[in-house]
């Protein structure tokens, strides 16, 4: 007996010991941003990976309001574009080939923010549907080249058209609500969740009333981190 509960007593020390250390801290995940110190971010157009040919679209819009409510003057991605297309720049991809340094020369940004969508998928079924955006984004310091933070989210939304009753009458509906939903889904509105659950493990710029006063902010136990 005595045995056993000595047994028990280690593995619960060991689970809440477990459990302790991944509990993250900004500090912790993400020490370049708190030594470079950042004020300003260029956010470039989103490299899209996903098999939606719009998801770009829908999430251009979406990047700059989180960034600056974190804290940080943040460029306008159309100005970026405009002025890129200026200089000769037409394609996504020839941005991200950019030297960093070009990004301080042209625009005096202290760091640019890569993002690629994974994912923008909708998955249709007949008495429910979904939509699951998976975002991938790093934040490089134009100075010193160096990562200053890098995360993923992924948000998936539920289309289904909720609880309409039982027998034929409610199935039906259910199907016609699923495929009224998805067709109408403003996938704008669930671009903007998923950036906001993504920004919101950045340390918070010098325009924030937090700033240099979240090191001790516990991420937790996120997928996401890396």
């Amino acid at each position: 007996m005595k045995f056993f509960k000595m047994a028990i007593f280690v593995l619960i020390t060991l689970l809440i010991s477990g459990c302790a250390q991944k509990q993250i801290t900004k500090a912790n995940a993400y020490p370049n941003m708190y030594e470079e110190l950042p004020r300003s971010i260029l956010a470039l157009p989103p490299m899209n990976e996903s098999s939606d040919a719009q998801a770009k679209d829908y999430y251009m819009t979406t990047v700059e309001v989180p960034l600056a409510l974190s804290g940080y003057y943040v460029f306008p991605v159309e100005m970026v574009s405009d002025i890129m297309k200026q200089e000769g720049v037409y394609d996504t991809e020839e941005l991200y080939k950019m030297p960093l340094g070009k990004f301080y020369e042209y625009f005096g940004a202290d760091a640019v923010l890569y993002t690629r969508i994974k994912k923008w998928d909708v998955s249709y079924m007949v008495l429910a549907s979904s939509l699951t955006v998976s975002i991938e984004a790093e934040i490089v310091s134009t100075k010193t080249s160096q990562q200053l933070w890098k995360h993923t989210g992924t948000v998936t939304v539920d289309l289904g058209g909720g609880d309409t009753g039982n027998g034929l009458a409610g199935l039906i509906a259910k199907v016609v609500i699923a495929a009224v939903n998805t067709a109408s889904a403003d996938y704008v509105k669930y671009a903007h969740v998923a950036n906001y659950r993504l920004l919101s493990t950045i340390p918070v710029g010098p325009y924030h009333e937090m700033y240099l006063k979240d090191q001790g902010v516990e991420l937790g136990n996120q997928r996401g981190y890396r």
